[in-house]
Formats: structure tokens, sequence, C-alpha cells
């Protein structure tokens, strides 16, 4: 099988394509064909030497996400069968076996049926951005714990950056749970991306004064922030909360530290909620495939330009090139067509 492949960190030329043999699953493993390959800004980290890849060694295939068809299951799998359509997540954590070759062995608990009419180029979309957007969305004081329609009606939520993969997801998954869902963009392109994905209100905080625009349409306050940039944005989170309200923060974007007006928090019992997808454990990390699947089913989550969330494609050889876009910031979803299998069962 084709396969990309890398035996040292370093920069996207370490990647390479190589023939291997098709791997055989253990007990409770699956084998999945990959019709799609999905690339993350934490597969080029990792790759780098950075994030959850510092120390490992030996070969290792990138990327953690995709979908595609089960070929084989190890011996006490259950939960799929050969020919099951899927989705995978986290599947070259702690493993030197990611979705960028013809076929992967994962732990069955990583593989998710795909609901039927949920395209690859859907299914290979979600994992780390869909994940992580949920786990941001069931953190707050007052629950809920599950996403589902109407689990976040009359609550308001502020997305930050809403024209990235996880603020994409964030806004269509509380969108679908019933939350009035306030973004922040940073030009008229991403406000239009975001405006598709279903964000009620979106504002252009280089144009806009953020704090008195989001106030105006939220006048009792936000109550959950989904947050990427909290070194940038801590002081109009703190000026737009609400009483009780949450912070999640999920990425490091802008810098390490950030500076807290810590009377402004206490006062309105503010809490902060960081949160790493690898280190959630494993309830969080089925929770969240299990309500991402029932969003996928009722048509919730698409990609595509039309749904705010362009799609940049690679060929599998091409895949230096893919994780060079991700890490230049490129506005959208990278994909790798591996292999080209039916659309449908």
């Amino acid at each position: 099988m084709r396969a990309i492949v890398y035996s040292e960190n370093g920069s996207s030329e370490v990647l390479r394509l190589e023939e291997r043999p098709v791997p055989e699953p253990a007990a409770g493993e699956v084998r999945v064909r990959i019709a799609v390959s999905a690339v993350n800004p934490t597969d080029w980290k990792n790759r780098s030497g950075g994030g959850t890849g510092a120390g490992e060694t030996g070969d290792r295939t990138p990327n953690q996400d995709g979908a595609g068809v089960v070929d084989a299951v190890g011996a006490g799998v259950t939960s799929v069968v050969p020919g099951d359509r899927v989705w995978l997540f986290l599947s070259a954590y702690q493993r030197p076996t990611g979705t960028a070759q013809e076929f992967t062995v994962v732990p069955a608990e990583r593989v998710v049926k795909l609901p039927e009419g949920v395209s690859f180029d859907q299914g290979a979309s979600m994992g780390v951005p869909a994940m992580t957007a949920h786990r941001a969305l069931t953190v707050h004081e007052g629950g809920p714990a599950r996403l589902s329609p109407g689990a976040l009606e009359g609550r308001t939520v502020l997305v930050a950056g809403g024209a990235g993969a996880v603020g994409h997801a964030a806004i269509q998954l509380a969108h679908w749970a019933g939350a009035t869902v306030v973004t922040t963009v940073s030009s008229a392109e991403k406000a239009a991306s975001a405006a598709s994905a279903g964000a009620d209100i979106v504002v252009n905080y280089r144009e806009e004064n953020a704090a008195e625009v989001i106030r105006t349409a939220a006048p009792d306050g936000v109550d959950l922030v989904v947050e990427v940039s909290p070194s940038k944005n801590a002081e109009l989170d703190a000026a737009v909360l609400a009483n009780h309200g949450s912070i999640a923060v999920y990425a490091n974007d802008g810098g390490d530290t950030m500076t807290l007006d810590v009377r402004a928090h206490f006062a309105i019992n503010a809490r902060y909620q960081f949160l790493l997808l690898y280190t959630v454990g494993a309830e969080a990390l089925s929770t969240a495939a299990e309500d991402i699947t029932a969003a996928l089913a009722d048509g919730a989550l698409p990609v595509g330009t039309e749904a705010g969330l362009p799609l940049i494609r690679f060929a599998l050889e091409d895949t230096a090139a893919a994780h060079d876009a991700v890490e230049q910031g490129v506005t959208g979803k990278v994909l790798i067509d591996v292999a080209d299998l039916p659309a449908e069962r």
C-alpha cells in the first residue's frame, strides 16, 4: 500500500511516499481503507516535534483524522463490520498509524460509523475540530454535558475566530443545539464564511467595537465563550461575559501568556476551562463522537464553501504541501484524497 512516512521530526521535507505492507488488526483494532485524510494544525506540529509528537521515534504516518471503509476487524470488535463507512479520530495519537496512507489500523473506539448520506469529506472533517468544539460547548457551569437540538436553547455562545475549523464546528454545533451564536472574525471574507456556518451575529473586530456590538446583541452577557486566543481576547471576554459565564480555551493563538483582571472575573463568578482533546478522557471522547454523529445525521455539519468551510484538496503524494498549507494558515479544511471509494456502501 502507499503510505506517507517520516522517521525524524522536522519540516514537511521529512515526509516521503513509500510502499508498505498492509497492516493486520490485532484484538480490539479495526483496519480501515482510507478514502480521505484530513490535516489539522496538530498534525504538522507533531511532525515538527512539538505537541504530542515530542520524543516519538521510529517510522510514523501523520494525520489524526480521516474517513473510509472498514476493511477488517480484530478479535472482539463488534461496533463495526467490514464494509461499514466510518470516520476516524486521533488515529495517530500515541500510535504510528495515521490516516495519510491507504490502510490504517486503529483502536475500535476511535472508529465511528458514518450516517447514511454523509460524505467521506464530512467524516474526515470531523475529528479534532468537531470534537474540540463539542468539548468547549459542554463545560459550562450549568451544562449541558451533551449536545442535541434544544440543549443550548436560551444560551448565547461567543465563538472567537469563527472562520477556523474548530470555530466553524462550534458555530454549527451551537446552532444545532439551539444557542444564539455570536462570532468574531477579521475580514469580510471570513464574516461571510461564519454567516454561512450559521452564526447569528458576526463581528469584524478590526472594523467594529466588538465589545459594544456583542453587548448590544446580548445585553445580559455571553454565557459561553469558545476561545482560540486567550492572550489577545481576555479583555474582550471579560467585558462581554455573563454572570456565571464560562470561557473554554482550546488553543494559544497569539501567545502562551495572558493577563486577567481578577476583580472583574470574580465579580461575575467567571469560569475558565482549558481543554486538550488528547487528555480529556475516554468518556468525553465517546460522548463527543456520539453527539457529532447525531448532528451529521441531522444534516447539521455540512462542509464546503456554501457551508462556510472551503475544502482545499491535495493528492496523497502532495501531503507535504498539504501540511504547509495548514501551517501557513490557509482558510478552509485541507483534505488529502487517498482512494476513490464508493460514496455509499
